[in-house]
């Protein structure tokens, strides 16, 4: 009787991981083991991870969304993410992955001035 008392509590704790995580468990595992440094993966350290990338990009959007001009019309968008990115150093790492969208005739301009300068030398 107490065994199946025991396996029945572990069912119970299973479901409530399961529910207190949003992101799947399965992507983060294949993102996980894409390195090649990885060769197993403990189901303990799946779901660390799991959570700690889920509570990294509500951190990510909360920042985002308070520090962005979305504010006034209930959104988050792409420019509030790349501006928190640059703006707050706590996210400054991300600069490469959100970089600021430019039009391409800017970039086009800054990549001649750029030429000018070099050229100067």
């Amino acid at each position: 009787m107490k065994m199946s008392q025991n396996n029945a509590d572990k069912d119970d704790q299973t479901s409530a991981t399961k529910k207190t995580i949003s992101l799947p468990v399965s992507r983060v595992r294949l993102i996980m083991k894409s390195s090649p440094d990885v060769s197993s993966i403990n189901q303990d350290a799946l779901f660390l991870t799991t959570k700690a990338t889920e509570l990294f990009v509500q951190h990510l959007a909360l920042s985002s969304f308070n520090n962005g001009s979305g504010k006034e019309t209930n959104t988050l968008s792409y420019s509030d993410l790349a501006h928190t990115a640059e703006e707050t150093e706590t996210f400054h790492f991300l600069t490469d992955i959100l970089p600021k969208k430019i039009l391409a005739r800017d970039y086009l301009n800054s990549l001649e001035q750029m030429q000018e300068e070099d050229a100067d030398f």
